[in-house]
């Protein structure tokens, strides 16, 4: 899954979940993004790029969210 697709995902299930969804480009550099879901918040690599399973399982633990709540 590239971070473009995790954050297409991620604002499905807040949508679902009725949460607050942000992705915030200015505090992020260069290429990486601020995720904020509900309260809590991650940073997204490059959106174009695959995430490695060790990032996406982390950015998961960070949003307090199952990782098989985005397939």
């Amino acid at each position: 899954m590239t971070g473009a697709e995790f954050i297409r995902r991620l604002r499905r299930l807040a949508r679902r979940r009725r949460l607050a969804f942000d992705v915030n480009t200015r505090r992020g550099r260069g290429s990486h993004r601020i995720v904020y879901f509900g309260t809590r918040w991650t940073t997204v690599k490059d959106l174009k790029e695959e995430l490695g399973k060790g990032l996406f399982h982390q950015m998961c633990r960070d949003l307090g969210i199952d990782p098989t709540e985005l397939s």
